[in-house]
């Protein structure tokens, strides 16, 4: 079959023409797609920073303690002949919680009445001239020596206790002969109860006598306890760059006892700072620094901000310093940018993108 040139030279065209236009149509929806991905820009969600009063609360852990602790005890060796308390029982001042031997006490009770007897009879013989004023003035330090000794006695043969509290020691039962060795009582006031606490010296100014705490602890769960700053010791510890200051509770129910395990919380006051939300800061890993990205509504662009981190609570966080007022911050999104990059931001609190 015989072909004519034109007609192969016509299909050829044809052919070229089509290829031409299958190209065009593939270069130019490549183009399409690259335009769209490049502005599919990342989302963030932004809102602005606050300034309110924030309470500076400083958290420590303490054990309590009890505010006086008394060691019970005769001032010689005696046999004791009654006990009147054991231990867990609240005693009041001035209850007789033991009884010595009284054969001591008895003697001496005997010689301060001829003493006295004596010293009568001294007088009566220096108003008429019978005795000289040293006899009279020897026979009445004598006798004062004799009462004093007395007395001292009778405190050692009945012992009571000096402070209201409970008995938290008895080391000794009825009939045992007392032996110096350990006191026969320890009584411990726990109303109040105290507690000594370490406060970094950054802090030292901030604290004054009679600031207001709160404190908890593990035994009782849910409850919170008042009590203030009694005493602010005058020294600063230069291991630990602490200071101590002695925190007094009423604990007028006694459900505080000494020894329990505690966290006390210092309320240091207030002030007006630069408030984010806890969902703003970012980490940096490997180091403990913190930052946020700012975000410009006008060039739509963040930027990463260091920042100094002051008070936690709740879900916020005082800033100290890094960013000023009326700035956004980024609180969502951040994985997904860096700094200087354009976004597509919502502004909390609003529907409409940025």
């Amino acid at each position: 079959m015989k072909i004519d040139i034109r007609t192969i030279g016509m299909i050829s065209a044809a052919l070229l023409v089509a290829a031409s236009c299958g190209n065009g149509k593939k270069s130019s929806s490549k183009g399409a797609a690259t335009q769209e991905v490049a502005q599919e820009l990342p989302k963030v969600a932004v809102e602005k920073v606050t300034r309110q009063a924030v309470n500076h609360v400083g958290t420590y852990t303490s054990t309590v303690q009890a505010n006086v602790v008394n060691n019970i005890a005769p001032q010689s060796a005696l046999r004791i002949k009654t006990i009147n308390v054991e231990i867990g029982d609240f005693v009041s001042r001035g209850q007789v919680l033991a009884r010595m031997d009284v054969s001591n006490l008895e003697q001496a009770k005997l010689q301060l009445a001829n003493d006295s007897t004596e010293l009568v009879r001294i007088k009566g013989l220096y108003e008429v001239g019978g005795v000289s004023k040293s006899e009279l003035d020897a026979i009445q330090l004598s006798y004062n020596v004799r009462k004093t000794s007395y007395h001292n006695l009778l405190e050692n043969t009945v012992l009571r206790s000096p402070i209201t509290g409970v008995v938290t020691a008895r080391n000794y039962d009825k009939g045992d002969m007392y032996t110096m060795g350990q006191p026969l009582f320890t009584v411990q006031e726990i109303t109040p109860v105290k507690l000594l606490v370490g406060i970094s010296e950054s802090d030292y100014t901030r604290v004054k006598k009679g600031d207001k705490v709160s404190l908890t602890v593990e035994a009782l769960p849910g409850e919170t306890f008042e009590g203030h700053i009694e005493r602010i010791y005058p020294t600063i510890d230069p291991a630990t760059h602490t200071f101590t200051v002695e925190v007094r509770v009423a604990n007028r129910n006694r459900k505080l006892r000494p020894g329990m395990y505690a966290k006390v919380d210092v309320n240091f006051g207030s002030s007006e700072s630069i408030v984010v939300s806890d969902r703003a800061l970012v980490r940096q890993q490997g180091a403990g620094d913190k930052f946020v990205y700012v975000y410009d509504p006008d060039a739509r662009t963040v930027s990463m901000v260091k920042v100094e981190v002051g008070v936690r609570f709740g879900n916020s966080a005082e800033i100290l310093s890094g960013i000023e007022d009326d700035v956004y911050v980024v609180t969502e999104g951040q994985l997904r940018i860096k700094d200087g990059v354009e976004v597509d931001a919502v502004i909390s609190g609003t529907e409409t993108e940025e």
